[in-house]
């Protein structure tokens, strides 16, 4: 399609939120910045809560495409994640068909399948299509996230990715870290791929960098035009001097998901 003009980026004053903004206007977009909290250095960022439909719609009405990163980005109560992460991107994907917007990039998460058994050895790397297993009630909203948007393809010609993050940090900061992470830059290639690619329907990708200890295919996203430039094997050899290496019989080394598939979860992950 061709590249859209405004783009509308929700969680704008998120950490993702906070590199894209700095990042996406080199590829030429216009940003409409919306979140719940004020955008700093940015006083004309529309804020309000994704429960606020009539604010909702006016944040989408004129944009060519939406960027989704808000909502909750941790494991939280049931209640909380149905309201920001569940009814929020319902009234999202609601006003977008409304006013006629044609693409949303949806930020899922590798905790949609977080309770895939991580590749050993020469096992394969996790393709797209693997069973959704999530870990959490949060990977929970991001499968239903990715439902949601494949109904309102299906539907009503609303075309979507949703993109499975796995951590975008400048720099990978535990040794799982180095098989799911995306640089900044990589990410907003990534969004950019997302955003132009012709007929993409509803595509589900995972987003990383081209990591050697690299977990999941990413055959989708290079499908896209995704071409990633960053590795992060040059972090390793201090990470695992620190930490050691990934310990099977650890579960939260086991599992794509790492600590959240434990109960509770365990924070820092």
């Amino acid at each position: 399609m061709p590249a859209p003009r405004t783009v509308l980026l929700t969680g704008a004053a998120g950490g993702l939120g906070t590199l894209m903004r700095d990042l996406l206007p080199a590829y030429g977009y216009e940003l409409r910045l919306f979140d719940l909290r004020p955008v700093e250095g940015a006083p004309e960022a529309i804020v309000a809560d994704l429960a606020d439909k009539a604010a909702v719609r006016e944040a989408v009405r004129g944009v060519d495409a939406i960027i989704h990163l808000a909502g909750i980005s941790l494991e939280a109560p049931f209640e909380k994640i149905l309201a920001a992460n569940i009814a929020g991107t319902y009234n999202l994907y609601e006003a977008a068909h409304d006013e006629g917007v044609q693409r949303v990039v949806f930020a899922s998460s590798n905790h949609a399948v977080g309770f895939t058994p991580r590749p050993r050895g020469e096992e394969p790397l996790i393709p797209v299509d693997t069973p959704r297993r999530p870990d959490t009630f949060y990977g929970l909203s991001k499968s239903f996230g990715e439902d949601l948007a494949q109904l309102y393809w299906d539907k009503h010609g609303l075309e979507s990715v949703s993109v499975r993050i796995g951590s975008c940090f400048a720099e990978p900061t535990s040794v799982r870290m180095l098989s799911v992470w995306m640089s900044p830059a990589d990410g907003a290639r990534l969004l950019h791929a997302a955003l132009t690619a012709e007929n993409v329907g509803h595509t589900v990708v995972y987003g990383s960098s081209a990591n050697t200890r690299l977990w999941w295919d990413l055959s989708t996203a290079r499908a896209l035009g995704y071409e990633p430039q960053d590795d992060s094997e040059p972090y390793a050899e201090k990470l695992v001097a620190e930490q050691g290496e990934l310990d099977p019989e650890n579960i939260a080394h086991a599992y794509l998901g790492g600590h959240f598939v434990s109960d509770p979860p365990i924070w820092p992950y």
